[in-house]
């Protein structure tokens, strides 16, 4: 994982902008589907914002050390907050959970699997 890290950062480099796009779904109580989009960058990390419509979810990411796993803070227009985990599959595709404070588990998946939900 650490040689993609490498890979993507000097790919980015000669870049004057290096934000990488993704589907995201995340799966919420009542298997309501939220859709949206997470875009990360190299050096800043990245975002996420999801929307079933009536309520729409975001939250923010520190970039990536050598670890596959990153953890973020949600916040929602509804008022609901959580953290979430999410493990890089690879570079483009991977999920995970969010734990909201009213103690719901909600499913995230980003990359091409976010497209099948």
């Amino acid at each position: 994982m650490k040689n993609i890290a490498i890979v993507l950062g000097l790919t980015c480099v000669g870049l004057t902008a290096c934000d990488i796009s993704h589907p995201v779904a995340v799966v919420g109580p009542a298997n309501t589907v939220y859709r949206g989009t997470a875009t990360s960058t190299f050096i800043e990390g990245g975002w996420f914002q999801v929307s079933n419509g009536a309520n729409s979810c975001s939250g923010r990411f520190q970039p990536i050390a050598e670890s596959n796993e990153v953890t973020f803070p949600v916040r929602c227009t509804n008022g609901l907050t959580g953290v979430g985990t999410a493990t890089y599959q690879n570079p483009r595709a991977g999920g995970g959970e969010i734990t909201m404070r009213d103690g719901t588990m909600w499913k995230f998946i980003f990359g091409q699997g976010a497209l099948l939900v």
